[in-house]
């Protein structure tokens, strides 16, 4: 992509919450311009260059956005080698300039002319002094291909999904709904759904699977191969501002900002069907105590 099709980037006098979206809104310009010039160009691509070219440049423009807003905080990556020093640092943005590279470099399925719109971008600002173990301060997850970025500065606010649609749930008259990876599907995720009163709902990207908690499409998400913050910061601190369940397997508050990035687990889920959720994991013989189960 052109440096001069590139964003402007974010007014440094937003708030942090603002600052997320503009920054996830910005990035996401990026990657539908690397689109945009594959289609420009006849439509032909090489996946895995088109892959590492929308991790390259996103990054790129989120590392200068990030340097001309908020020249003094820290920041985490998943495509910028880490620092010692954000974990003496009291701001730490942790971002993944891309989640679902594989959708992004892949076309609809059905549609030739047509992309995969289940990719994201994430943008979290963990805070020192923040009065939840997790530490996050603001959100955002762009969905570029989509035109939407979730965040908290405009959350969800109470879910909208009817009170006798939940009892549904509880009372078997409608299966769980919970969002599964469409190519890889861990075993204890087709146990669950074996069970008759679990539906899976394929879809990619652990920002678009946690999102879709948010909006209603699904009741919960459950990975337990491990994932690592930028996973899950800004995805989690939406889904927290909407009023969701995001905790470890096991009920344990999550942390971010730590030394070692790793997360072995998550859970987000609808908080009227959480204890149901937790009960039908158990019965399928994940070991919630123990976290991470494959």
């Amino acid at each position: 992509m052109s440096a001069s099709a590139a964003p402007s980037f974010p007014d440094p006098g937003l708030p942090d919450g603002e600052l997320a979206v503009a920054l996830a809104r910005g990035a996401g310009e990026v990657l539908r311009g690397l689109r945009a010039e594959v289609d420009a160009d006849g439509g032909t691509f090489v996946a895995g260059e088109l892959k590492d070219a929308g991790d390259a440049a996103s990054q790129s423009w989120l590392s200068a956005a990030l340097v001309h807003a908020r020249p003094g905080d820290a920041v985490l990556s998943e495509e910028a080698a880490d620092s010692a020093a954000r974990l003496s640092a009291d701001r730490v943005w942790i971002i993944d300039p891309l989640d679902g590279t594989r959708e992004f470099a892949e076309r609809a399925p059905g549609d030739a002319a047509g992309w995969r719109d289940d990719f994201a971008v994430h943008v979290a600002l963990w805070e020192r002094g923040v009065p939840r173990p997790d530490g996050l301060a603001a959100g955002a997850v762009g969905l570029p291909a989509r035109g939407a970025v979730l965040s908290t500065a405009s959350p969800a606010g109470p879910d909208a999904r009817a009170t006798d649609d939940v009892a549904a749930v509880l009372a078997g008259r409608r299966p769980l709904r919970v969002a599964a990876s469409r190519s890889r599907p861990p075993q204890f995720v087709q146990d669950l759904a074996a069970r008759g009163d679990v539906e899976l709902v394929p879809m990619g990207s652990a920002g678009v699977k946690v999102v879709s908690v948010v909006d209603g499409s699904v009741d919960a998400y459950v990975h337990a191969g491990g994932q690592y913050e930028w996973d899950s910061a800004a995805p989690v601190a939406v889904a927290l501002a909407a009023g969701l369940e995001c905790t470890r397997l096991d009920g344990t508050a999550l942390e971010y900002n730590r030394q070692d990035p790793w997360l072995p687990d998550l859970f987000v889920c609808h908080p009227a069907v959480a204890a149901h959720l937790r009960a039908a994991l158990t019965e399928v013989g994940v070991d919630i105590k123990e976290g991470a189960q494959s």
